[in-house]
This record gives structure tokens, sequence and C-alpha cells, in this order.
């Protein structure tokens, strides 16, 4: 039968609901537009080991509405794209031959998981399905009026990570995140002269005081490239230490003590100081801007660059024993 061509008329003339979002809607979310762009020229994930998509609560997602005052949709899908473009998370992809496929907001009101602990006693903040196929990240604050601090829900997402690999809270595990952290933290050294709207990205990252100590925040660029090796390993003792004792707080709670893991992480450190010995590490020592002129040897590479090619370099080395020593 047919159609009527009043029928057609009709159809013809209707105009789309602005509410409804289809999937031209969905492609132009993807990706945030460059004003969102947070780590400047750093915010470019690995082509190959990174998050594949993004997942944000929506206000409807939520077991019980929320109050007006809880930070929008569109801001929780923005710090999810700035955890995944993030210069220290995605050396350790790299390094580690990281693909996951989705990072998640956690439900911050009627998550199943969440509230399991909660019977418990305990306070979940994150969890990994199927060794990294999806990890959640509990964004919101209890009270769900504002975000988590940045360094928080970093310290979160590299607890996931370790989880592809041990799921249990063992000595394996607490090693592996250990010397997850020395290598964001050490990236975000190496990135240290580079300046993204005038900061450091470790100061963007909320970690400054576990690569610098009060002293070293307040002196010049130059002064902490004078005798650049010295400098390097105090900075790489300092990394350590400080990682030492933030693990430390969580081990204590499985009763595992943290003197077990020293070896291991004081020897990862090493390599780390091995592979980028021969780095510029803050870009001439001037703290350069982002977009500006480089007269350091590297030319155009950026630090970034040079830390994710050590990365690659260790991840070769590592070849396929790599799963079998985390």
């Amino acid at each position: 039968m047919g159609t009527q061509l009043r029928s057609i008329d009709k159809l013809n003339s209707q105009k789309s609901d602005p509410l409804m979002r289809g999937f031209d809607h969905e492609q132009s979310q993807k990706q945030p537009s460059d004003t969102n762009v947070y780590w400047g020229r750093h915010s470019v994930p690995h082509r190959q080991y990174k998050f594949i998509q993004l997942q944000e609560c929506t206000d409807a997602s939520f077991g019980t509405r929320p109050n007006s005052t809880t930070p929008h949709a569109f801001s929780a899908r923005r710090l999810l794209y700035r955890l995944s473009t993030d210069p220290g998370l995605t050396a350790i992809l790299t390094s580690r031959q990281l693909v996951v496929n989705t990072l998640a907001e956690m439900d911050p009101i009627d998550d199943v998981m969440m509230q399991k602990q909660q019977a418990r006693g305990g306070c979940l903040l994150g969890y990994n399905t199927n060794h990294g196929y999806r990890i959640d990240i509990k964004l919101r604050s209890d009270d769900i009026t504002t975000f988590r601090p940045y360094h928080e829900l970093c310290a979160t997402l590299i607890h996931e990570l370790s989880h592809n690999w041990c799921g249990e809270h063992d000595v394996l595990f607490w090693t592996n995140y250990a010397q997850m952290r020395m290598e964001y933290l050490w990236t975000h050294y190496l990135l240290g002269g580079e300046l993204v709207n005038g900061k450091r990205t470790a100061d963007l990252a909320g970690v400054m005081d576990m690569i610098w100590d009060n002293s070293s925040t307040t002196t010049t660029s130059t002064t902490i490239t004078s005798n650049e090796s010295h400098s390097r390993r105090q900075r790489m003792e300092y990394i350590t230490n400080a990682v030492l004792n933030e693990t430390s707080r969580e081990m204590i709670q499985h009763r595992i003590p943290v003197q077990v893991i020293v070896p291991a992480v004081t020897e990862f450190g090493k390599d780390l100081l091995e592979e980028t010995k021969d780095y510029n590490t803050i870009g001439g020592g001037e703290g350069q801007k982002l977009g500006g002129g480089s007269d350091n040897e590297n030319g155009d590479v950026s630090m970034k660059e040079l830390a994710l090619a050590a990365a690659e370099r260790r991840r070769r080395g590592n070849g396929d024993e790599e799963n079998g020593d985390k």
C-alpha cells in the first residue's frame, strides 16, 4: 500500500527534537574541544596504549537525583579526559602495554559495589572489571557537591591499573603499584620546566610535594638543574621515599610491612634514572612555556615524547616477561 502524500508532507515538515541526542552528538562527544585540553601539547595519548572511551554519570543515572550543586556531567567528562591524557598515566600505559576499553565514573549514590563495601565498613573509591576492560572511579565527594582532589583520583586510577595483574592486595600488587607511582611522578619531573598556563605539569597534577620539597619548589629552574646528575639522584631518592611513605599507609591496612617492597622499588628507581640519563630534564632549565622556541639539544621534541621513548624501550626490553614479573 502506498503512503499518502499528506502523510509524507507532514513527516517532512516535522523538526527534530533538540532534547534528543543523535549519532552526530555522540561523535562530537568523543573528544572535548581544544578549550578543554588540560596538559597543553602533552594532552595526546599514545596511539595504541590508552583509554579507548570515557563514560561519565548523567544526573538521570544516579540512584537518587542529586541536588543542584553537584558538578554537571560535562564537567565529569572533562575530568575523565584530563585523567586519560595525563602524561604520567600515558607513560604507565605505554611501558606496560595497557589498553583500557572504558574509563568510567562510578555512580556516586547507587553503585552496587560501593554499597557492598560500605556494608562491610569500608569505602570503595574505584574498581577494575575483567583485568582492565573497564575501570570505574569515584569522581565525586561523598556529598556529591564537588569532585575529589585530582591527585587522589590519579592515585586511585593507578591503584586500579595495578589490579590488571593482581586481584589481591598482596606483595606483588603493592610492588607494582609503587613502581607505577614512581613512574608517574618521574614523568612529571622530566616535564618540570615546560610550563602549561604558567604552571608545571606536576603542579597541575597536584604532586609537587612528592617531587620537590618545600625548599626546592621556591628555587628557580636554573638552580634545580645545577649539577644535574647529582640533582637527579637526589630527586629520585626524594620521590622513592615519598612513594614508600604513601604506600606504607595503605599497606598497613592489609597487614603488610612496606619493607618487603623497598628493594624492588629502589631498583626500579635506578632503572628509571639509567633510562633517562641522557635527557635534558627540564628544557634547558629556564621553564620554557609551551609553544615558545626551544634552544635545547632535543629541538622540537617534547619531554613527554622523550619520556614515552623510555617507556617504549622498557616495554620492548621486558617483552613477554613483564606480566610474570608483575
